[in-house]
């Protein structure tokens, strides 16, 4: 019936289906690249949002217990920025601590990369193209990347000041939007349903995944000590970090220590470096998180492999750790605040909605047979 209608809308507006697609396509187009342009906004602007939606909570906590609402308000703000001021400081001491552990095992590494290059020409790849791997490899090539990261602090200092002014603000607006809502709700009740429902499971989402990536960081930075591998404290940040990332953030984590594992003590390091990220992934991201984040999501896995791709090509790096609250944003605005549009959020993942949609198809056709029986009943009453 969903669809029937959604055809029927389609029909009165006098526009083509293909039209429709096409400049539904044409305006996806614009809003994407105008994304990816303006990416050095749009990104502090959402995290700052993720951050305020967060902290909501905490704010409200403080106003219930008699703290006035300036104050719970800046309690919560300095709370989320002196933690993002402690994470930054840890990562950059580790960034630190990594620019004067490479040069260490700079001899290894080249011993490395030359057998590498020998193996790939003995597979039959010429000589040069391997000579441009093994350059990939060199140390100072790592060194100039981590330079770069540590040269790039003080864009990341001006982009905490950015956020931190943009939490201020939020909280501040936050303290109108349950009258916001409310003045909506008459003429607009799906949207002000789709919005609550979104800030919901993004909180439920991020202070899950955030309480289970520091989880995760220290279970693999302790390990890493233990075995002795290099750099043990940044793996275990870049743990932390990937654990944001769904499907591939294992595959990001695993690959320094793996290397670092392997340069200081060899193949039984690795094949433990290998075991115990894969136990902790298996544990806190197979296990326990889709039992705790619940129904927060309801993305199929194939969607939201594919939207870390996307938010990183259009917003890079934090466009991937950002995907899941950017792509329930997209489908709150597109489907969940159009009911005409509902019967779409199977396809996305939502399996609750469809066992919803089947059992009111059922009672649709349930009213359509009592109907026809009743007709029938009517015909035989009538008869002579």
């Amino acid at each position: 019936m969903l669809a029937d209608d959604a055809a029927v809308t389609g029909a009165a507006n006098g526009i083509p289906r293909a039209v429709a697609i096409l400049l539904g396509l044409a305006g996806a187009v614009v809003v994407v690249f105008g994304l990816a342009a303006s990416r050095t906004v749009v990104t502090p602007v959402f995290f700052a949002l993720v951050l305020t939606i967060c902290a909501h909570p905490v704010r409200r906590g403080l106003e219930r217990r008699g703290v006035p609402s300036g104050l719970a308000t800046g309690s919560a703000i300095l709370a989320v920025f002196a933690l993002l001021a402690g994470f930054v400081t840890a990562l950059i001491v580790a960034l630190a601590q990594f620019t004067t552990l490479l040069p260490q095992y700079a001899p290894e590494i080249q011993a490395a990369a030359a057998n590498l290059g020998d193996r790939l020409e003995q597979l039959g790849i010429g000589a040069e193209q391997a000579q441009v791997i093994v350059d990939g490899l060199e140390p100072s090539r790592a060194i100039e990347l981590v330079t770069a990261l540590l040269g790039g602090v003080a864009g990341i200092v001006f982009s905490l000041v950015v956020v931190l002014t943009l939490l201020i603000l939020m909280a501040m607006d936050a303290a109108y939007s349950p009258a916001i809502l409310r003045q909506i709700h008459p003429r607009r009740p799906a949207l002000v349903d789709a919005l609550v429902a979104y800030t919901a499971n993004v909180r439920r989402y991020m202070v899950v995944t955030t309480a289970l990536g520091v989880a995760q960081g220290v279970l693999n930075w302790i390990a890493l000590l233990v075995l002795q591998v290099p750099g043990a404290l940044l793996w275990g940040l870049l743990s932390f970090i990937c654990s944001f990332i769904p499907n591939i953030g294992y595959f990001i984590a695993i690959v320094p220590p793996l290397v670092f594992g392997f340069l200081s003590g060899g193949w039984p390091t690795v094949v433990a470096v290998i075991v115990v990220y894969g136990l902790v992934n298996a544990v806190v991201q197979s296990i326990v998180q889709p039992k705790v984040v619940g129904g927060a999501v309801r993305l199929s896995e194939t969607i939201t492999f594919v939207s870390v791709l996307f938010w990183a090509l259009v917003l890079g790096p934090f466009g991937a750790i950002l995907a899941v609250p950017l792509t329930l944003l997209v489908r709150t605005v597109l489907l969940d605040a159009d009911p005409a549009l509902r019967w779409w959020r199977p396809a996305t993942g939502d399996l609750d909605e469809t066992k919803l949609i089947a059992a009111e198809m059922a009672a649709e056709r349930k009213a359509d047979r009592a109907s026809r029986s009743e007709r029938r009943r009517e015909e035989r009453r009538s008869r002579p």
